[in-house]
């Protein structure tokens, strides 16, 4: 099947890119057929002047049509192609940027598209960022779960898997996926959860025996907005002292006020949820940090370290 490729000459081209014919012929392809009234709208003028700018569109070699009547309303031809002429160097210079970043991100033969695009904006492929979801151990088996979820998200299959919880506990998972997140130094799986019928994060790194069902789901998860903060009412501000060794990560991790002292120490305070990840956390620091205040999780940490002591007595 032949397709039908827009040839515009630049001065067309620079036109149309400076006022919103431009902006009329993409929201036009994107929605297959629109009438006069929604463009109107859309584009805050009359409709009188729409049509004088779909006028403008046709003369400019696009085959651009309005029918009247029931289910009438202005297209553009199916086999319509935008020609590459329509983009400049410095935005065919971003689509090749946005891509290489994807790269990382997809399978091999997907990647290919980069490689047909270079040729084609006669642009040199140059390599700006490169992504490794391996561990420094070289652990494949986190690469391979993004890839499959990333595969199961796509064919819209529903994903089983067995996921070790922050509250120790391991369960069995059924999820439809929606969306994979990148926060905090981390992967996430965004998705609705079957087994608490509500949508969910989990952590890609805690995602075991990842399997994909052949059953599929219809549901269209476009629309859905990610929550971007974990849920928590019981949180605690906690006031702590850095060693000046453990500078570098205190800058890396903490965007709260930081007041440092005649010795290179840090202090700031921390908003974080009164459960494990607090004890965690400080204690990843080793001696480097201190908690000062509130006293109860003072004295908390302070009975942590002593119970960790005595398995060492001997």
């Amino acid at each position: 099947m032949s397709s039908y490729c827009g040839i515009i000459n630049i001065g067309d081209v620079k036109t149309m890119k400076d006022n919103r014919l431009f902006r009329i012929l993409y929201y036009i392809l994107e929605k297959g057929k629109v009438t006069a009234n929604e463009l109107a709208d859309k584009f805050e003028v009359s409709v009188r002047t729409i049509y004088r700018d779909i006028d403008s569109i046709s003369s400019a070699g696009i085959p651009i049509y309005a029918t009247q009547g029931k289910g009438g309303g202005i297209e553009i031809a199916e086999d319509f192609v935008l020609s590459k002429s329509l983009l400049s160097e410095n935005e065919k210079q971003q689509i090749m940027s946005a891509l290489q970043g994807l790269e990382n991100t997809t399978i091999q033969q997907e990647n290919e598209l980069l490689t047909k695009l270079s040729a084609l904006f006669k642009i040199k492929n140059t390599s700006w960022i490169e992504v490794d979801f391996n561990n420094w151990q070289n652990n494949k088996m986190y690469e391979k779960t993004f890839n499959d979820i990333k595969s199961a998200i796509l064919s819209k299959n529903i994903v089983s898997f067995t996921y070790f919880s922050s509250n120790e506990k391991e369960t069995s998972r059924r999820v439809k996926p929606v969306r994979l997140l990148f926060k905090s130094q981390d992967w996430y799986l965004y998705a609705l959860c079957l087994l608490r019928n509500d949508f969910r994060y989990f952590k890609l790194s805690r995602i075991k025996n990842l399997e994909t069902q052949a059953e599929k789901f219809e549901n269209s998860f476009d629309d859905v907005i990610l929550k971007k903060e974990m849920p928590n009412d019981n949180k605690v501000r906690i006031k702590v002292k850095f060693d000046r060794k453990v500078a570098f990560r205190v800058y890396d991790e903490l965007n709260g006020e930081i007041i440092e002292d005649s010795d290179g120490n840090l202090y700031t305070e921390i908003e974080v949820p009164n459960d494990y990840n607090l004890y965690n956390y400080i204690f990843s620091f080793g001696d480097g940090a201190e908690v000062l205040e509130p006293k109860e999780i003072r004295m908390q940490i302070k009975e942590m370290i002593n119970k960790m002591a005595e398995k060492y007595i001997t």
